[in-house]
């Protein structure tokens, strides 16, 4: 069974190269929308230093300098196990132990996330990447939503705490799923929380993630925030990189 797939006494066949010139750096911007990619790309002096190697296309990872600080940016894959591949291949290129992940999510409670930034803090395992790096459990803690959350205050930014639920089929979120994750406090969906936070647990390395609602799924029909060009508030809103970039500026003071 999936659940039984966690393995810590044996040594896996393929590991990540760790290079021993990798770049150091104070913390790593990570970020699954092309639009802020290209922000990104147009207005900061990027000089790329690495790349995550896939067979749908290779990712940049890039460097750059922001007051004093040095900082890696990538745009990863969206997907649980796309993802933690494409931060397992960070861990060739450069060298820190803090990683800033923003990104998109469904409204699971409309009453209390319209308008907010999301921080979780806790995500149902409802992937498979998560099991092969901590012993299953139907939940698992994302163990700095407290540092962001306090962040999001003392810069008046509004939020939200709460559950997640992370799930590797957004076509399957059903109805009955809906319900008893949000009878049971999530009040979002998206499909990469608690695998991230299971391979940064293993590999010892710390999130800090927030999300933003960009389609909402708490209504008689699933209704999408913004029509096509209209990124405020979403996941593509630009004004959430220079969040994230004043996050990794606070948690690295």
């Amino acid at each position: 069974m999936i659940i039984d797939s966690f393995d810590n006494e044996s040594e896996s066949k393929i590991n990540p190269y760790l290079k021993e010139d990798a770049l150091v750096v104070n913390a790593c911007i990570v970020t699954f929308s092309y639009i802020i990619e290209k922000y990104v790309q147009d207005n900061y002096q990027l000089e790329q230093i690495g790349q995550s190697i896939a067979v749908t296309g290779n990712l940049p990872i890039y460097q750059f300098c922001h007051n004093g600080k040095n900082f890696a940016f990538l745009k990863t894959y969206a997907g649980a196990s796309a993802c933690v591949a494409t931060l397992e291949d960070t861990l060739s290129e450069i060298k820190t132990d803090k990683y800033i992940v923003f990104g998109g999510s469904g409204c699971l409670n409309k009453e209390i996330a319209h308008g907010k930034v999301i921080i979780p803090t806790e995500a149902y395992r409802d992937e498979g990447t998560s099991y092969h790096y901590v012993q299953a459990s139907d939940y698992i803690t994302v163990k700095n939503a407290d540092i962001v959350a306090t962040f999001m205050k003392e810069n008046k930014i509004p939020f939200v705490k709460g559950k997640t639920w992370t799930t590797d089929s957004f076509y399957r979120e059903t109805i009955n799923n809906f319900e008893k994750r949000k009878a049971d406090g999530c009040i979002s969906v998206e499909m990469e929380c608690s695998a991230i936070q299971a391979m940064f647990d293993f590999r010892n390395l710390n999130l800090y993630m927030f999300l933003t609602c960009g389609d909402l799924l708490d209504a008689p029909k699933h209704l999408f925030r913004n029509g096509d060009g209209q990124y405020k508030g979403t996941q593509h809103d630009v004004s959430h990189f220079e969040i994230a970039l004043s996050l990794a500026e606070y948690i690295t003071r």
